[in-house]
């Protein structure tokens, strides 16, 4: 948690923020709760991490109830997940500080329910109620994995970015400012994400 100074210094550096941008910062739920962590602990490359740590996880089960040797080889394969999610939170990280994208929302309904059918596959798999080939093997773990780097790529690395231009003084929306921005991505991102279409109709009240 941050100390009580460390809140009025972060008030004083967000002052000049709309609040509009100050939605477009926060994002949703999830992203808010990463935005309340310290940036060294919110990195891209960290929240990937933990990702795959979660993933790990619920895989404890599967692994315990079908493999002899199951705890060896689930902390390697859990250390293999955990490395490739980092990895694509930090490439992401690095793409982001190239082309410096502002964060997008993610279709909720096809990014949420993607790990548990990955879960559910991967069950079959080991419990020899589905048959194993390369193709289902590969599609179980893309299922599991690919759901928390997406959300990385599109929504948190950008908007992590955007915390630390903030922490350090700077405006993130200085050259592109944040209602023509809404207006040109919202129609195509924002239509199952109810967190940007608040912003984008606190506008249109706004002009009313």
């Amino acid at each position: 948690m941050q100390a009580m100074g460390e809140d009025v210094a972060w008030d004083e550096r967000t002052s000049t923020l709309t609040e509009s941008q100050h939605e477009l910062v926060s994002g949703g739920g999830l992203s808010k709760r990463f935005s309340n962590l310290p940036l060294w602990l919110s990195h891209p490359s960290n929240i990937g991490a933990f990702y795959g740590l979660l993933v790990s996880l619920a895989l404890i089960l599967p692994y315990y109830m079908t493999e002899e040797f199951w705890l060896p080889l689930w902390i390697l394969h859990a250390s293999l997940l955990m490395f490739a999610t980092a990895f694509l939170g930090m490439f992401s990280r690095l793409i982001n500080a190239f082309t410096k994208r502002m964060p997008m929302s993610v279709n909720r309904k096809l990014l949420y329910p993607m790990p548990f059918i990955g879960f559910t596959l991967f069950t079959l798999i080991h419990t020899d109620l589905l048959a194993s080939n390369d193709y289902t093997q590969y599609l179980s773990w893309g299922l599991l994995m690919i759901p928390g780097p997406f959300y990385i790529h599109l929504s948190w690395a950008p908007r992590w970015r955007i915390l630390c231009l903030i922490e350090d003084g700077n405006n993130p929306f200085k050259d592109i400012p944040a209602k023509e921005y809404l207006q040109e991505q919202g129609e195509e991102i924002a239509s199952d994400d109810s967190d940007l279409m608040e912003v984008v109709e606190s506008f249109e009240s706004e002009e009313e």
